[in-house]
């Protein structure tokens, strides 16, 4: 007996001996990351786990693989953290790096979960759902005939998706409807154009950003390259268009924040538990380019790039690195912000890969504007604000925000003081009745919506980008006396 008792030491020493190498620690520190995470574990808790674990196993109605019954623990862990923090299966860890590409598979919407249902939170321009009316704000109730509810907000991304040229059938909620709405969409191969531009008025610039992207930043800087080769004298104004940008990429945001930014001026910062979480981000060249070998695309820049006169146009449909990039130009006072309260998505989501193809997406910090205001749960706050009923197909007010999701994390500097008080905001309402005949832009368009198609880029009928060039205008005169 005592012979089999020491050989089963000796399998089980070895068994961590095997578990410490794999892990690449060092044997000291191994020892003392044992020693403290043995004495953290919740003991009593986790034989709670695995008596339930047992009970699903012997009692079920059904057989359920143990696989099964391990990553639905992980998915209740992450989902009952915040609504951003995911376990990605081998599939969705695909997914996300492909889409950072600006080409993947689906119908281009950025969703949220919300009493137990999906809700959108922008749709993405020029994908087909874009294209055929979803709206922001709008609750997914049915994909085809399936209920959403009950299901995981990565099991209603992965029926979203599929095959390009397959349809798909959602049932919706909006607000202001009295019956479910009920859209068919084709799947497609969906190529993102991340930054869009056009010489609006002679002298007068218009960039679009639709999304944070891998190559936005440098896209940025061949549309302001162009614009100034196109109206050939230095540009008096220029609207940056945020609107409905759902965010992407940190090194994007920090490049197009770069580019209108003096040297090295601080963009953004984190704030977590751990040193990693802890930055301080300026627009040098390291934070905005993929690599030491990529050339500075912003090196070239139009001088004027630095100093023309700017509005930054956001709305609720604003969120994450399109609130850190209008947050560094206020901040800066290199621009006036434009619009209506931002979406308030200021949280980090650090990917951290897995040993068997899968990654945690877990939140591990705050977004601080450089001067110290926190855009969690609360958002970019316009320093000129600008209703409109319709904003590329969205309706004013009709936003799903941060603040509105289940478990959404707490701004921290709630207490504080914000800089800009709304007493020091200039609010600008639309004039319901329009008496040179355009259309009315709490109406909308309606022919326009008929046909669910997309918006005309820089319109004429955009009434908030109307009231920025107008800005814009006047700011130059100003100037000039």
């Amino acid at each position: 007996m005592q012979g089999k008792f020491k050989k089963f030491g000796l399998i089980a020493f070895g068994a961590v001996i095997g578990i410490m190498l794999s892990l690449n620690y060092s044997a000291v520190a191994e020892k003392e990351a044992t020693k403290t995470m043995l004495s953290s574990l919740p003991v009593d808790d986790l034989r709670a786990f695995t008596e339930v674990f047992g009970k699903i196993k012997s009692d079920y109605v059904e057989p359920v693989e143990d696989k099964k019954l391990i990553n639905e623990a992980i998915n209740g862990m992450l989902f009952g953290l915040d609504p951003h923090s995911a376990y990605l299966d081998a599939d969705a860890f695909k997914d996300l790096q492909v889409s950072t590409q600006g080409e993947f598979g689906g119908l281009g919407i950025e969703v949220g979960m919300e009493d137990g249902f999906v809700k959108v939170v922008s749709p993405i321009e020029d994908t087909p759902a874009f294209n055929a009316g979803i709206k922001a704000g709008d609750l997914i109730i049915k994909l085809d005939d399936a209920p959403v509810k009950g299901l995981t907000l990565n099991d209603a991304v992965k029926r979203m998706r599929g095959k390009p040229n397959t349809p798909i059938t959602l049932t919706i909620m909006r607000k202001g409807e009295n019956k479910p709405l009920v859209f068919t969409l084709t799947r497609a191969v969906v190529k993102i154009q991340s930054v869009k531009s056009k010489l609006v008025e002679p002298d007068y610039g218009y960039v679009r950003v639709t999304q944070f992207q891998e190559h936005t930043g440098e896209n940025l800087a061949k549309a302001l390259d162009n614009l100034y080769k196109q109206n050939k004298n230095p540009l008096k104004g220029m609207v940056l268009d945020l609107r409905n940008d759902p965010g992407g990429l940190l090194n994007g945001a920090i490049g197009v924040s770069a580019a209108f930014l003096p040297p090295n001026a601080l963009i953004v910062y984190t704030e977590g538990r751990t040193e990693e979480a802890k930055m301080r981000l300026f627009g040098t060249r390291e934070n905005y380019l993929r690599g030491p070998s990529q050339d500075d695309y912003l090196k070239g820049l139009p001088a004027g790039v630095k100093t023309v006169p700017m509005v930054v146009l956001v709305n609720g449909g604003s969120a994450s690195a399109s609130e850190i990039v209008a947050g560094a130009l206020q901040d800066h006072k290199r621009a006036i912000v434009m619009g209506t309260q931002s979406f308030g998505k200021g949280s980090v989501q650090t990917i951290l890969p897995l040993g068997n193809g899968t990654a945690l997406k877990l939140t591990t910090a705050r977004y601080y504007t450089p001067n110290g205001n926190s855009i969690q749960a609360k958002g970019i706050t316009p320093d000129i604000v600008v209703e409109e009923a319709t904003v590329n197909g969205v309706e004013a007010g009709m936003s799903l925000r941060e603040a509105d999701l289940e478990r959404h994390l707490s701004n921290d500097k709630d207490t504080q003081i914000n800089i800009r008080d709304k007493d020091k905001q200039i609010k600008i309402e639309v004039n319901p009745t329009n008496k040179n005949g355009a259309k009315d832009p709490k109406k909308g368009d309606t022919k326009s919506d008929a046909k669910n198609m997309p918006p005309e880029l820089a319109s004429k009928d955009d009434y908030q980008l109307t009231q920025a060039l107008t800005l814009l205008k006047g700011l130059n005169i100003i100037a000039k006396r």
